[in-house]
């Protein structure tokens, strides 16, 4: 039986590219996958289908946005955007799946966090995955690290190495969850901050009378990152698990990851960290300062931060873009006014992370269109193991597309955002190359400024276990060190 018309898209006259490569051709979409990609394909789509003109435009694979945070309760409060207004506003940026987090709280049912943070995704306007925190441990959470690989499709695990007395997981809990984590075919994901010493910088710094946001980035020195990324990669090493190292902001992580030579170690580095610097945090304005509060912070540029994290996506060792999008509003921010270490921790960035790394990417030479595509789409696809069926332009993959007007210009600003959040951290800055369109399950989602995204079309994508790899890792680790893994 043929598609009815809605169920068809076919995109024409546009320059597909992929993470190795870029072609001319045709891509047809029929009900939510591609059906065929070619010089002409024309022939082959169903009568009525929808047709788009990518005359001039880049077809490229939806964004994977591999961290983000929504309708999260954090700090005493609850992020801005839930997931229908917070996948909507990726969207309209190019971004066609995310991975969010499950963070139980302290001596929380794993499994309970889960079903709740499942419930509130319901209203996802795109496809979405979970993380899930391992933020203590007991035998239970243990065999819930096992129904959650097996029977839920999660297959990574998120460790905060900061955030004292809250969901900061100490060694013992690392050791134990990234053994476990290996044994079922998952990868540990950690944010490396020290948190004893971020704990210890805060007072420091307070009792230097500093209590405004300037004090953010002091107690969150770059080596406080470096410490704990390179902690937990070692700790990996002696397992023999891979390790995938979120929101890498500082050259001191990054150089951490680029030694770890013959180790999995992957790293994964946010729009903002790549174009942002510290002299935010001292703006006059309490308001806009706070707006930018996000760990770890902003670096300085006089430290060449921003340039380590650059040469690190082009020469491949860093691997991933996100954005951490984690949006509290002004209101909230005010609740740190008097202590910078309460101020809600997050920043937005979900709608203009492709736009973003775009110009400050290949419009300046640093990155090509098919490392772009990795960046943004195909790696996080690969390593989490839902490629070619996301991060792909290709026959059988989904149908999440965007075309990409490089010559398009936009002015980014929370007065046009379709975020929640009532503050943009790319306010003012104007770039060269956005999406036109946005394709989701074969569907048209966003067209030239039009958003159409409906609460409830997103799917949970279950992302399976890696296979036979990691039983070699694993069975090499203990011979290598077998008092060490058995211990």
């Amino acid at each position: 039986m043929s598609p009815t018309p809605s169920n068809a898209v076919l995109i024409r006259g546009g320059t597909v590219v992929h993470a190795d490569r870029e072609e001319r051709a045709d891509v047809l979409c029929v009900d939510g996958r591609i059906a065929a990609v070619g010089p002409d394909v024309a022939g082959e789509a169903p009568a009525g289908a929808e047709t788009l003109d990518a005359s001039g435009q880049y077809v490229l694979p939806g964004g994977i946005d591999p961290h983000t945070h929504m309708q999260l309760p954090f700090m005493g409060t609850v992020t801005m955007d839930d997931f229908f207004t917070g996948t909507a506003a990726g969207l309209a940026g190019g971004t066609t799946s995310i991975i969010d987090f499950v963070i139980p709280d302290p001596q929380e049912p794993m499994m309970e966090a889960y079903r709740k943070w499942r419930g509130w995704a319901e209203k996802s306007a795109s496809d979405y995955g979970f993380h899930v925190a391992v933020t203590w441990w007991s035998e239970q959470v243990r065999a819930d690290m096992g129904t959650l690989v097996q029977e839920e499709g999660v297959n990574s695990f998120k460790h905060f190495m900061a955030y004292k007395n809250a969901i900061m997981c100490d060694d013992e809990t690392l050791v134990n969850s990234f053994r476990r984590a290996l044994e079922l075919g998952a990868m540990p994901t950690v944010h490396a901050e020290n948190g004893e010493l971020v704990y210890l910088l805060q007072q420091e710094v307070a009792k230097m009378g500093i209590t405004g946001p300037e004090g953010h980035p002091l107690a969150r020195p770059p080596m406080v990152e470096a410490e704990a990324a390179n902690r937990a990669i070692a700790i990996a090493d002696v397992l023999g698990v891979p390790i995938y190292v979120v929101h890498v902001s500082c050259a001191e992580a990054a150089e951490a990851i680029a030694r770890a030579r013959g180790q999995r170690v992957f790293g994964e580095v946010l729009a903002g960290h790549l174009l942002i610097d510290d002299s935010v945090y001292r703006d006059p304005d309490f308001a806009t300062a706070a707006a930018h509060v996000m760990s770890p912070p902003f670096r300085p540029r006089s430290g060449g931060h921003q340039e380590a994290l650059w040469r690190g996506l082009q020469s491949g060792q860093l691997h991933t873009t996100a954005t951490d999008h984690c949006t509290f509003c002004a209101a909230q921010k005010s609740m740190g006014r008097d202590n910078f270490a309460k101020i809600p921790n997050g920043t937005g960035g979900v709608e203009e992370r492709m736009a973003a790394i775009w110009d400050g990417g290949v419009n300046t030479g640093r990155l090509t269109p098919s490392e772009f595509v990795a960046i943004t789409s195909t790696n996080a696809a690969k390593l989490f193991n839902i490629y070619p069926r996301k991060g792909f332009v290709g026959t059988g993959a989904d149908a999440d597309l965007v075309l990409w007007d490089p010559q398009g210009t936009k002015t980014f600003s929370a007065k046009t955002q379709h975020s929640k959040g009532d503050f943009n951290i790319f306010e003012g800055r104007t770039v060269r190359g956005i999406p036109s369109h946005t394709v989701s399950q074969g569907r048209v989602v966003f067209a030239n400024g039009d958003l159409r995204a409906e609460p409830g079309r997103g799917r949970y994508v279950k992302r399976p276990a890696f296979g036979p790899q990691f039983q070699a890792v694993q069975k090499r680790a203990q011979e290598l060190a077998p008092t060490a893994v058995a211990r």
